[in-house]
């Protein structure tokens, strides 16, 4: 029996003493866990209903239940709400707050459960509302994408490999190949929630219960996909949250790749687009400034969450079966990873919305590196040279061209057919930008029309 004095916990039997105010501070989680309140009274809902059916509770007991869970979720929605630090966490809150507003009843809701599968469900039905919010921003990103790409799919820019002038591209293929990474990014999320959708309630501690449950009803009432099928599993395992900021990892290095482009194409040494003065700030010593802070914060980001990755992968790595106290790690990165995506696909929407583009800098900047030179090496080999041999007589035309300082097109045919006979005139067909890209036409290519073909594909996929 406790000590007179000793302030009791509903687990407190077996103690002798309080714990100090130091490791009460150190141990509790609601501070955090707040956000699954709501859904902690979801679950409960659920829960009770089915041990009404299932005869474990009476049905004056689950009207209590129900009455005074809807009570405190209007307490929570108003933020009247009282938390307290000696309940530990918002599942002995809750639980608290109820027994002390419908009496006996309220102590039986915790009837053939415990913390331990309470909590995985609390936060798989949290997860799964997250999951659901950033799949609808991944598409609403995806679509200003598809805006900007219609808007300038004929604009042409240089590609660049190793950061260097490679081959004429039109911005539209550039764009959408941003697209593509978001639509991978979309998918994995989908993945992701598929297999988090099971429901881990009725595992109880780790080796399920002797009450005669109906786990299928709570899954049913919950709108989980399935059950988890082993108990020890269901209580145990993050995975769940792991995959989520793993995908979230991969979405934010892909944004985090956008944003290093327009933070370059921003600057005036590229000059290639304007950000909307609404996302970027100024100097507080050269009022020349406008400093492009929401990519570069994007591009900050990627490491917080990145981190959060790493973070919850060795909060797992050493941990037996079942439970163990490090999972209550798991939530701080896990709604920061959530918080963070949300935010930011949120605002890179909008900024998306915002950009200008320079086509004149654009177009000046694939005339400087001799973007065409791969297609005069086509050219020669469907005129029948061999492509090493074309790959050398081409390279000899560049360093010709670069000694007089101009481009490959601006070479006179007399100077073009010293390196090889088979240069004729129709050459200069080939050595334009226009002809550059009209020649990539098919799947995936860079064309004006593959361009326009993806875009339209994209509309409609995302109509639907």
């Amino acid at each position: 029996m406790a000590k007179k004095g000793i302030k009791k916990a509903n687990w407190s039997g077996r103690f002798n003493e309080p714990v100090t105010d130091l490791v009460k501070r150190f141990t509790a989680s609601v501070g955090f866990d707040q956000k699954l309140a709501l859904y902690d009274i979801e679950g409960s809902v659920a829960h009770a209903e089915m041990l009404a059916a299932q005869k474990i509770i009476t049905q004056k007991d689950l009207k209590a239940i129900q009455g005074g869970l809807q009570s405190i979720q209007n307490e929570i929605l108003a933020g009247t709400f009282k938390w307290s630090l000696d309940l530990e966490d918002v599942h002995l809150n809750i639980e608290k707050r109820l027994t002390d507003k419908i009496g006996e009843a309220g102590k039986k809701l915790h009837t053939g459960r415990s913390r331990n599968d309470q909590v995985a469900t609390d936060l798989r039905l949290w997860l799964r509302a997250a999951i659901d919010e950033t799949i609808q921003k991944i598409k609403t990103l995806q679509l200003s994408v598809v805006q900007l790409a219609d808007k300038h799919q004929k604009i042409i820019m240089p590609g660049l490999t190793h950061l260097q002038v490679a081959q004429p591209v039109t911005f539209g293929h550039h764009l959408m190949a941003y697209y593509e990474m978001l639509q991978r990014d979309l998918a994995r999320f989908e993945d992701a929630r598929k297999r988090m959708n099971q429901l881990p309630l009725g595992a109880a501690a780790l080796a399920g219960t002797s009450y005669p449950i109906d786990r299928n009803r709570v899954a049913k009432k919950l709108k989980f996909d399935g059950v988890c099928e082993n108990s020890l599993d269901a209580v145990s395992d993050r995975d769940f949250a792991i995959e989520f900021t793993f995908a979230a990892s991969l979405l934010m290095t892909h944004l985090s790749r956008f944003s290093e482009e327009l933070i370059m194409w921003s600057s005036p040494m590229f000059g290639f687009v304007e950000i909307a003065d609404r996302f970027c700030t100024g100097s507080s010593i050269m009022p020349q400034k406008k400093n492009p802070d929401v990519p570069e914060l994007v591009r900050g980001k990627t490491g917080r969450v990145t981190g959060h990755l790493m973070g919850l992968l060795m909060l797992m790595k050493a941990q037996p079966l079942a439970y163990n106290k490090d999972n209550q790690e798991d939530k701080e990165p896990l709604f920061d990873t959530a918080d963070t995506i949300l935010d930011v696909l949120t605002i890179y929407a909008d900024m998306l919305k915002g950009i200008s583009v320079n086509e004149k800098n654009m177009k000046e900047a694939a005339l400087k590196g001799y973007a065409t030179a791969t297609d005069l090496a086509d050219y020669l080999v469907v005129k029948g040279v061999a492509f090493r041999d074309a790959h050398e007589i081409v390279a000899k035309a560049v360093n010709l061209a670069i000694k007089k300082k101009c481009d490959l097109s601006e070479l006179k045919i007399d100077e073009l057919k010293k390196f090889s006979k088979m240069i004729s005139s129709d050459v200069y067909s080939y050595l334009t930008l226009e002809g550059s890209i009209k020649s990539r036409n098919h799947i995936g290519g860079t064309s004006f029309e593959q361009v326009k073909k993806s875009i339209e594909k994209a509309k409609k996929r995302l109509k639907q």
